[in-house]
């Protein structure tokens, strides 16, 4: 599979968000994407020149740009209706110098299904592995995904028991549960793969509300799609991995998983909702 790689960190959010970073609520930028306050050419031309800053010069930014970067971070949450606090602004700026170096969760592929020569879903499976997990229960669940990550990211970004950059992973998970009647749970709890090297032996959070975790194996039919990750959209793409696969009784119905590749910055960024099978 190929590894997307952004061009900021992931934020978190409706979404990773990766805030996520590995998420916003509003915004119209092509045909099928809608979200408002940045524009397309707004949002396109600030990301390509805060990537160039920080992947062509390795030095510490100057203040101008950390200001120009962090003013973006926060145009981006304000969607989100959440505030980024000024203590991110390291852990941003970090991440921002590393974003071409992002690793893939592992999967092996079962199946994939076309239409008409496009692939509708797939089914894939995730091995056992250990994760970083933070659950927020906000008013909405955009909310509850940025304030989820943006903790993730200060772990990711040295708060930890080594003290060092860790590296990011994609994607970032997202798990909520639906009611009866078709509403979410404010319940989400939000996960980020350990790389590699951390599986067998994962750093210590210095934050209390982050658990490493050991997740047992995944197996999930999965459906691309590309925006905003609110609740309307989620519900939308929902409803329409059901539709492709008919009546079936081998999936979870009450539970599903937003997996985020993109930074929230990134227009009509890449999304997944994930069906659970009962028995992987």
């Amino acid at each position: 599979m190929k590894d997307i790689t952004d061009r900021l960190p992931i934020l978190c959010g409706s979404g990773p968000a990766w805030i996520p970073l590995p998420y916003r609520s509003t915004f119209t930028l092509r045909s099928f994407c809608t979200m408002a306050l940045i524009s397309f050419e707004d949002l396109d031309g600030l990301d390509e020149q805060l990537d160039d800053d920080a992947t062509d010069n390795p030095e510490p930014m100057d203040e101008e740009e950390e200001e120009r970067l962090y003013a973006h971070w926060q145009s981006v949450a304000s969607t989100h209706q959440v505030s980024v606090p000024t203590e991110m602004r390291g852990p941003i700026q970090e991440m921002t110098r590393q974003n071409q170096q992002q690793e893939t969760v592992p999967f092996t592929p079962i199946s994939e299904h076309k239409k008409m020569g496009e692939a509708v879903y797939e089914e894939r499976v995730y091995p056992a592995g250990k994760w970083a997990c933070v659950t927020r229960s906000e008013k909405l669940y955009e909310q509850s995904i940025s304030m989820a990550f943006m903790k993730l990211m200060r772990y990711i970004c040295k708060e930890n028991s080594l003290g060092r950059y860790l590296g990011m992973t994609v994607p970032v998970l997202s798990e909520f549960r639906m009611l009866d009647d078709g509403s979410f749970t404010k319940e989400v709890l939000t996960v980020y793969y350990l790389p590699a090297e951390f599986q067998e032996s994962p750093p210590k959070p210095t934050d209390p509300d982050i658990h490493i975790v050991h997740r047992e194996p995944l197996r999930v039919v999965t459906r691309v799609f590309f925006g905003t990750t609110t609740e309307e959209t989620i519900t939308r793409q929902i409803n329409l991995l059901w539709e492709a696969l008919g009546s079936t009784d081998s999936l979870h119905r009450d539970v599903y998983i937003v997996a985020a590749y993109q930074n929230p910055g990134v227009p009509c960024r890449r999304n997944e909702i994930w069906f659970i099978r009962q028995d992987p």
